[in-house]
């Protein structure tokens, strides 16, 4: 066959599925909010609880206390995991009125989770091959992506925004492909759109997104065609969900591994765990009905706890990405390389005033500190090059991590690029139910799954049914975009007297913008705190970049809001809440250092926190690669 009959061919399909998809959407009725929310008076007077301005989170030692009282009232449901799902599970089965317990064997979203591309994927990848492979399961995926991004957007407004992704077109058919393939999207989506995708001329393409390239592979640029995804702060988001599980009565804690399981002598069934609290050493037993085992890329290995013999229920997918300056992309838009050399799509997205780019997708082995390797490093730069009128040099890499996807096994897939994204959920051994698979944007009905399969084994008698899909997230209520002029009017304005001298106030409008969107209606809590730390906050607005902002430094002088954030790992804290994006960053760790250094001040504050947050900040400062 020709390769114009090939194309026509290609554009047919498109054609027959946009009008049988359009229709689909027209004749679907809508869902509201309310029709979600109908029946469960409980979600109100959980939002009291979760958006109370004076409600604190537990201290960690209480979190234990209430783990350890298992044995003479176990808990409905202990959950091994402390990323997206796990947190996700221990949030669903606290707000249906389930004891709940969590343990994470290092920090919240110190995995997986906070190593994503930061978007909430609406499935328009997998839309392409439902249609021209004709498969039902993946045209499932995009319907059930577009209404799980939906809710998390809405249950967390202040982590998640609309980010419009351009794709370029080298050619007339180019253009008129993903034009139609994205007018299906639309259409499929329907009310769960966030906005209509639209074409943009060559000249306005290049306007809009000044680096990038007027020709390629020989060929001018033709336009591009534009849509919108969900972008997100995956990590924030992640100890949010912890935060309010916590808040909604679960009892979460981070830095407790399992270490093995306890079984009923007679039955054989699992009735809880033997675990360790990695910062005191202490062994305790905590008993629940049972067991969820959410551990992500290491669910295997809790699975082989309770059967040695067990079969692998994952295949393990590395995916890299690479941080780059800012004048890279933008702001407010992000890139897509539709096609690479090897079939697949790289992003290239601004991110917390830098620019990231990737993803890669291949076989891995599983480690707790997985590292991208060089080939990965190039693969992501060559994709992206042959779309910029710039060159990406290697130098230009600021930094890279690696993030371990825990795919579910399919026996008949060629390659990991070419496993579903859809999740699994199995009790292969009795008490022991395992959640593996999906990915960030589905964590909400993944863990509703887990959690009903929990209710079915142990026989458990919730007080509700689920309500996590109209329940927003710690900070989230009541917010607004504006919130930041508030914040900025004022503490901007705000002096202080310093030694007989007027000083002004540290917030700007950046800073104000960046704890309006991080911390949502707790910015100004956050900022309270910011004010009455001036002297550390003129040394950390000298000394560190606009990503390391005043108000993050200030959480970590104060135990409350340390202990509010649930990060009692500083060192972890510093590399997903402080540093954000730039992990292993040369430039930014030698300014840390030196900060650390001559700041006695703040050196003085985590001291009066104890020894084992000290600890782990000058773990973090003194064991950093500077060269």
């Amino acid at each position: 066959m020709s390769a114009s009959a090939t194309r026509l061919r290609r554009l047919a399909s498109v054609a027959v599925a946009v009008t049988a998809c359009g229709g689909a959407v027209l004749l679907t009725p809508p869902v509201s909010s309310n029709d979600r929310a109908s029946g469960h008076p409980t979600v109100e007077s959980l939002r009291q609880i979760i958006n109370d301005p004076s409600a604190v989170v537990p201290s960690r030692t209480l979190q234990e206390s209430a783990l350890i009282g298992t044995k003479s009232g176990p808990l409905d449901i202990l959950v091994v995991g402390g990323g997206a799902t796990g947190c996700g599970v221990a949030l669903d089965a606290a707000t249906r009125g389930l004891r709940v317990g969590l343990v994470e064997r290092e920090d919240f979203s110190s995995g997986t989770s906070s190593r994503s591309t930061k978007l909430i994927h609406g499935g328009v990848r997998y839309l392409e091959k439902a249609v021209f492979g004709l498969d039902y399961g993946n045209l499932k995926l995009v319907f059930h992506a577009l209404e799980e991004r939906k809710q998390v957007i809405e249950n967390a407004p202040h982590l998640c925004h609309a980010l419009p992704c351009m794709t370029p077109c080298f050619d007339w058919f180019e253009v008129v492909y993903y034009w139609m393939g994205l007018k299906m999207y639309d259409l499929v989506a329907g009310r769960r759109l966030l906005h209509f995708s639209r074409y943009y001329s060559a000249q306005e393409s290049v306007e809009l997104f000044p680096t990038l390239a007027s020709k390629g592979k020989g060929k001018s640029l033709r336009g591009t065609v534009v849509y919108y995804d969900g972008q997100m702060n995956d990590s924030r988001l992640n100890v949010g969900l912890a935060c309010t599980a916590a808040l909604a009565g679960a009892a979460v804690l981070n830095h407790a591994e399992v270490v093995s399981f306890l079984k009923d002598e007679g039955t054989q069934r699992i009735i809880g765990a033997r675990i360790r609290d990695n910062l005191s050493g202490q062994e305790f037993d905590a008993y629940a009905k049972v067991v969820v085992n959410a551990a992500g890329p290491f669910c295997d290995s809790v699975r082989k706890m309770a059967n040695k013999d067990a079969l692998p229920m994952i295949c393990p997918s590395s995916g890299v990405h690479i941080v780059l300056p800012d004048y890279y992309s933008p702001d407010g838009m992000g890139l897509i390389v539709p096609k690479t050399k090897d079939g697949r799509v790289v992003f290239m997205l601004p991110w917390l005033g830098r620019t990231i780019a990737g993803t890669t997708d291949s076989s891995t082995s599983i480690t707790p500190l997985p590292e991208p390797n060089e080939n990965e490093i190039q693969f992501i730069l060559d994709a992206i090059c042959d779309y910029l009128n710039v060159k990406v040099r290697r130098t230009d890499v600021l930094s890279a991590w690696s993030g371990i996807r825990p795919l579910a096994v399919d026996p008949n897939a060629k390659n990991t690029e070419s496993i579903s994204r859809d999740h699994v959920v199995s009790e292969e051994y009795p008490g022991l139910v395992t959640i593996t698979g999906g990915k960030w944007t589905t964590y909400r009905s993944m863990a509703e799954d887990a959690v009903n399969a929990a209710i079915k084994s142990g026989k458990l008698s919730p007080s509700n049914e689920c309500i996590t899909s109209n329940l927003r997230l710690i900070g989230g209520d009541g917010w607004e975009p504006s919130l930041f002029t508030a914040l900025a009017q004022q503490y901007v304005r705000m002096k202080k007297s310093d030694g007989g001298k007027v000083v002004p106030g540290v917030m700007d409008t950046a800073a104000a913008k960046h704890l309006s969107h991080a911390y949502g209606t707790l910015a100004e809590r956050v900022a309270t705190i910011a004010q009455r730390l001036h002297t550390v906050l003129e040394m950390s607005t000298a000394n560190l970049p606009l990503i390391s902002l005043p108000g993050d430094l200030a959480l970590l002088s104060l135990t409350p809001m340390q202990q509010a954030m649930r990060c009692h790992a500083l060192s972890k804290y510093l590399l997903q809440s402080t540093i954000g994006t730039s992990q292993g960053r040369r430039k930014k760790c030698r300014r840390l250092k030196n900060f650390w250094k001559h700041s006695s001040l703040l050196r003085m504050h985590i001291s009066m926190m104890g020894s084992i947050s000290s600890a782990y900040i000058y773990f973090f400062i003194q064991q950093t690669k500077w060269d």
